[in-house]
């Protein structure tokens, strides 16, 4: 398994509010048309957690993106389909920049039933 992680601002225009709203109700239902997407999660932030002991990265992000795929494969086919070029394409309409990761998830403590 392996995940596209992305950290999205607004466009400056947009309130976070108006953000969230186009996120959720707009653009998340394009998600589900994507081929070989497994998983679709939004990480709607609550509050900055600060550590006194470790400096913190100056950055603003409204939300945190995370799609799933089986494989490197499965990514990028799913991103060169006509239904991810519709929902990158929203994306464009209300996420002002954005940062991107593909990560492994190496699970320590796992979930429990």
């Amino acid at each position: 398994m392996i995940k596209s992680v992305g950290l999205l601002t607004r466009k400056p225009e947009l309130s976070h509010e108006q953000f969230m709203r186009h996120w959720v109700e707009t653009h998340a239902p394009l998600a589900h048309a994507v081929p070989g997407v497994r998983r679709y999660v939004q990480n709607h932030i609550l509050e900055e957690r600060r550590r006194p002991d470790i400096p913190t990265t100056e950055v603003e992000i409204d939300g945190i993106a995370e799609l799933w795929y089986d494989d490197y494969e499965a990514m990028r086919q799913a991103n060169a389909s006509p239904e991810a070029k519709r929902l990158h394409d929203d994306g464009a309409l209300f996420i002002g920049r954005i940062k991107s990761f593909v990560v492994e998830e190496k699970v320590i403590i796992p979930r429990s039933k």
